[in-house]
């Protein structure tokens, strides 16, 4: 169940603080992605392949299997081709919209990182010229919005995620994954951004199969109240996908095992899925800083390129 201390429920956030929360990441963002984000993201995402550029005069060094064998007969003198990285990629979010991302127990909700997490990697593709996309999703679509270049596109992503999700909204992730498949119909960089509590084996087939067309990174959010349980006596929880209501005696060593070795096991499952698809995970805590675990991914990212891997 994912449930909530009752009585933490938020009231949807008003327009202008929506607005507030976009400039404020924005601004954040932007010094970030400046200083960290943009020459990582542009050598870990590499583009499509190498795409014809022009042609000059051969020089002494040219590799001689550059020669344009053709312009070299029609000029009298040898000419090599030039060529560039087709940089040109699109990159998509899938955001999950289920009522479980209004939780937070720590300062900011898990809907909240999600924003924070998107702008983050949303300038970095802007900067690099990328397309970004969003599909937010939670047991059905809740918004489709095709990928387009610019600062003011990246803006109106925000605005979407940012936006309180529905009460009452399921999660059908797996489902989510079988769209954004197929709506994709070239390779895509597909972030899915999500606290991934729902059954491993309902990801398995559609994350193996989108891996393969696409290169996926998932986005785990984390908050601390999944993993820890205070023994705090009698906690009336509410689930906020479902609505349904019970009491947990948290005072009970037993009970707090039990939830707690719960919450390991679906993230034990939810690895082992991840690896057999191919793919990493980003794990993202509601108590620590959105940067740090990007950072991390980004060098690791780079050391395997330079590997080889």
């Amino acid at each position: 169940m994912r449930s909530a201390p009752a009585g933490t429920e938020k009231a949807p956030d008003p327009a202008l603080e929506i607005l507030r929360n976009v400039r404020r990441i924005e601004i954040r963002s932007r010094r970030l992605v400046q200083e960290l984000f943009s020459g990582s993201y542009h050598t870990v995402f590499k583009g499509r392949g190498i795409e014809f550029s022009e042609v000059r005069g051969y020089v002494p060094g040219d590799d001689i299997r550059s020669i344009d064998w053709n312009v070299t007969a029609r000029m009298g003198h040898p000419y090599v081709k030039l060529f560039h990285e087709e940089r040109e990629r699109s990159v998509v979010f899938l955001v999950d919209r289920s009522a479980s991302t209004r939780f937070g127990s720590s300062r900011r909700t898990l809907s909240l990182a999600a924003a924070e997490a998107t702008a983050l990697l949303a300038f970095s593709a802007a900067v690099n010229q990328d397309k970004v996309g969003l599909l937010l999703y939670s047991d059905r679509t809740e918004k489709w919005v095709p990928p387009k270049k610019g600062r003011p596109h990246v803006l109106r992503l925000l605005r979407e995620v940012l936006e309180e999700p529905e009460p009452d909204r399921g999660t059908r992730l797996g489902a989510g994954l079988e769209q954004a498949t197929r709506m994709l119909r070239r390779r895509t960089i597909l972030f899915v951004v999500s606290d991934f509590l729902v059954d491993p084996e309902e990801l398995r087939h559609p994350l193996a199969v989108a891996a393969r067309k696409h290169e996926v990174v998932p986005l785990v959010l984390v908050d601390p109240r999944q993993e820890r349980h205070p023994a705090v006596g009698l906690v009336p929880v509410f689930d906020l996908e479902t609505g349904r209501r019970a009491v947990v005696d948290t005072s009970d060593p037993r009970t707090r095992a039990a939830l707690e070795a719960r919450t390991r096991a679906m993230a034990e499952e939810r690895e082992r899925v991840f690896r057999r698809a191919g793919v990493e995970g980003v794990e993202l805590r509601l108590d620590e800083d959105t940067v740090a675990p990007l950072v991390a991914y980004f060098r690791r990212r780079e050391r395997w390129r330079a590997a080889g891997r």
